[in-house]
């Protein structure tokens, strides 16, 4: 901003949680004068009320005239300084994703930090946060090594991910991060710069050393020794197969990191927040004269203050959190892990979008430090940078101990018809696996009893009067002797009804429950093997509290015989009594509109297949698919990701589709679908001109039309695509068609997307 206005020099443009501009100028009045710097944390008029935000930058000039422009009215004296490494991410993330600086900013800090404190209050929300911190999981404590949620050893009252609940979707919504090539793909990935304060390599030595004594396999060691050997910013992919060893290697690295620079901090993300708890533990066994703090949205706003704070003050050494984790300034960051790299969850869908898997790249290079991304199947978009060289590939191909692969079976539903849910040869190998006292796991990735409740005479199926979605039916235990009670549930709105005692159409009074989910399989495994231990996993469970890890502890204590669940299971579990994964409705997505619906898919069986076979001399994953013949079993019978990867690139670049186009989602919802439309068809024509400026660098846009979901919560729904060959094409298109957006005036609610998950 710079319109010429002559001002006093004292200036500050502060990033506030507001979307309408980049950020906003303050005047600093005299009681601040020469008391403010960037980073700094104030407080300012904001309508008729008031805001906290950030010191951006100190400025003479402003865009507003002088008698426009607000006072300050203080600043907030005992918050932590803030480092500028971090503003240079939340400015790249402002610019690649088209929001304001302030939305980044104040996204992750905690709702009790950052709301304007009362007068009456006889303590700060920080100062109240440090205490609470010196007491539990503070630097060297004994009792606890974490700060945050997860006490080593307590109850840690967090269910499942909250990334797919209804309740919390605001927050932290289920995405898909492979919509497009990592927004800083085309950085050097190989650029060299000190990772130690002294610009030393780490040492071997501390490198090689185990806390339990046990030597790491060639794999493992030769990972290890490359990471060791890295300096400054660099991308390394490591594709290891489940049981490989990933998680050790994380730890032995972070290990040798602290040992070489023992303030430094390490971040490590993960896509689950069911994830957490045992892998808090497991850190904090590892480092026990380290504070960990945990970093997620499904805390409790003074533990994840608490938390907070104590890794923007340095105190914690690593921090293990979900995506928002990636917008915590860590004054002491030394490096970053991304495991399971791959997950959808490191995609925020709703508000404001962004890939905290691609800012994660974006915050190593800010700061100069290495950042590894972990999976088993690396999305396409990793995969692609790895095979052209812009990220470093590193491959661990067997198990630890050589273990090996589970075999995979493909059981050919076509033309068997049977009132189960598993096939003869499935329930043979279930009952065999059970007689060796072995464990065995169903999936299915569909909770809920039934997707769908219908009429048998006239046809009637449980549609939510909100959503474009049918209600799925669920059951609720009642408890004592009493019967389970069911009720409808919509999975996007979570609308809940009764279930009706007769049709709401005919009269009819057979009603039923149409296919299966988790709770129908449970039943039925329940009435199949009788006596043998059954328990279930998916978000119903995991949203009581602490209900996830009692269930998965008591998996690892041998106490569950018999394992139902979705995708909660897929990943991150270490089953080692486990021999026998069956999976239901195998081509589920395989057919899907969307064109990422086979990567999904395969990345999913590929991952629950490696929950088998962790210590057991055989194992086996059994697919029911009526498509035995597709070629994407076929490369996951050889557990062949490579494969399948440079295959699934092969089709995308015929295509042009993503990553070899780059493209940007405008939606726009309002009460009557065409109220939607016509405001898209609108904003396409007036990118018209700006589309047809540059021939270079064209841009292209299609039709509006109702997105996949077109009706949520009482609202319709419709998108435009943009899209262009080149990324920076598609970048200097944008920022012009959105400020000659902002100038129309409509009803709809609109918003845009880069990188879209979902199309």
């Amino acid at each position: 901003m710079n319109s010429g206005f002559a001002v006093d020099p004292g200036i500050a443009r502060i990033a506030l949680d507001v979307p309408i501009a980049p950020w906003f100028d303050y005047r600093i009045g005299p009681a601040l004068a020469g008391r403010l710097a960037p980073g700094d944390w104030v407080q300012v008029p904001w309508g008729t009320g008031r805001r906290i935000g950030f010191v951006l930058e100190l400025c003479a000039q402003s865009d507003l005239a002088p008698e426009r422009l607000k006072a300050i009215e203080s600043r907030l004296e005992d918050a932590p300084a803030l480092p500028a490494n971090w503003f240079a991410l939340l400015r790249f993330a402002a610019g690649y994703y088209h929001r304001s600086v302030g939305e980044f900013a104040l996204l992750a800090v905690p709702r009790t930090l950052r709301t304007p404190p009362s007068p009456k209050a006889r303590s700060s929300a920080f100062a109240r946060a440090r205490r609470a911190g010196r007491g539990v999981g503070g630097v060297g404590a004994v009792e606890a090594h974490t700060v945050g949620a997860h006490t080593v050893g307590a109850d840690t009252g967090e269910g499942g991910s909250v990334g797919a609940s209804a309740s919390a979707s605001a927050v932290a919504g289920a995405g898909d991060p492979r919509s497009a090539e990592p927004a800083v793909a085309h950085l050097d990935a190989t650029s060299a710069a000190p990772v130690t304060a002294s610009g030393r390599p780490l040492p071997r030595a501390v490198a090689s050393r185990s806390a339990a004594g046990q030597p790491l396999g060639a794999d493992q060691q030769r990972v290890l020794d490359t990471l060791c050997a890295s300096q400054g910013f660099s991308v390394s992919v490591l594709h290891g197969v489940t049981g490989s060893g990933k998680t050790e290697v994380y730890l032995r690295w972070f290990e040798a990191i602290l040992a070489a620079r023992p303030d430094a901090q390490l971040l490590l993300m993960v896509p689950e927040i069911a994830l957490t708890p045992q892998l808090a533990g497991l850190v904090a066994g590892r480092f026990p004269a380290q504070s960990v703090a945990v970093l997620h949205s499904g805390l409790g706003e003074a533990e994840r203050a608490r938390a907070w704070l104590a890794a923007v003050e340095g105190r914690a050494r690593v921090v293990i959190g979900t995506r928002l984790a990636v917008l915590t300034p860590l004054p002491g960051l030394a490096a970053i892990v991304v495991d399971e790299e791959h997950d959808a969850s490191y995609r925020q869908q709703d508000g404001l979008h962004y890939s905290a898997r691609d800012l994660a790249v974006a915050a190593a290079r800010e700061c100069g430090v290495p950042v590894l991304l972990g999976s088993a199947t690396p999305s396409i978009e990793t995969w692609r940078a790895a095979r052209r060289g812009r990220y470093r590939l590193l491959e661990m191909p067997s198990r630890i101990g050589g273990g090996a692969l589970p075999k995979l079976h493909l059981i050919d539903m076509r033309g068997l018809r049977s009132e189960s849910a598993l096939a003869p040869q499935a329930q043979t190998a279930i009952a065999e696996t059970l007689s060796r006292g072995e464990q065995a796991l169903v999936f299915i990735n569909r909770r809920g009893y039934a997707p769908v409740l219908g009429c048998d005479a006239c046809g009637w199926l449980s549609g939510c009067p909100e959503c474009s979605a049918w209600r799925v039916l669920h059951r609720a235990a009642a408890g004592g002797s009493r019967p389970p009670r069911y009720q409808l549930v919509c999975h996007h709105c979570g609308g809940a009804s009764p279930v009706p005692r007769a049709c709401p159409e005919c009269g009819n009074l057979g009603l039923a429950g149409l296919g299966r989910g988790t709770q129908r399989l449970e039943e039925e495994l329940a009435s199949q093997f009788p006596g043998q231990r059954i328990a279930r996993l998916d978000r119903d469970v995991a949203a009581r509290r602490g209900a996830a890890q009692a269930l998965i502890a008591a998996v690892h204590d041998g106490e569950v015989d018999l394992l139902v669940g979705t995708q909660m299971l897929a990943k991150g579990h270490d089953f080692r009594r486990l021999s026998l994964v069956v999976v239901v409705d195998g081509d589920a997505g395989l057919f899907c509109a969307d064109f990422r619906a086979p990567e999904r898919l395969f990345a999913t069986l590929m991952q629950v297949a490696g929950r088998a076979g962790r210590e057991v001399s055989s194992s086996h994953v059994l697919v029911q698919t009526r498509y035995p013949t597709h070629p994407l079993f076929e490369c996951l019978k050889r557990h062949d990701y490579s494969g399948f990867a440079d295959a699934l690139l092969l089709e995308r670049r015929e295509a042009a589709m993503p990553p070899f186009a780059h493209q940007a989602l405008l939606r726009a919802d309002a009460g009557a679908l065409d109220e939607a439309l016509a405001f898209l068809t609108a904003a396409r024509e007036l990118a018209e001109p700006l589309r047809t400026a540059d021939p270079e660098a064209p841009v292209q846009l299609f039709d509006p039309v109702p997105m996949p979901l077109a009706r949520l919560k009482g609202r319709e729904r419709a998108q435009l695509l943009v899209e262009a060959t080149a990324r920076p094409a598609l970048h200097a298109f944008l920022p012009h068609w959105l400020a000659s957006l902002r100038e129309v005036k409509t009803r709809a609610r609109w918003q845009l997307e880069v990188d879209p998950a979902e199309i």
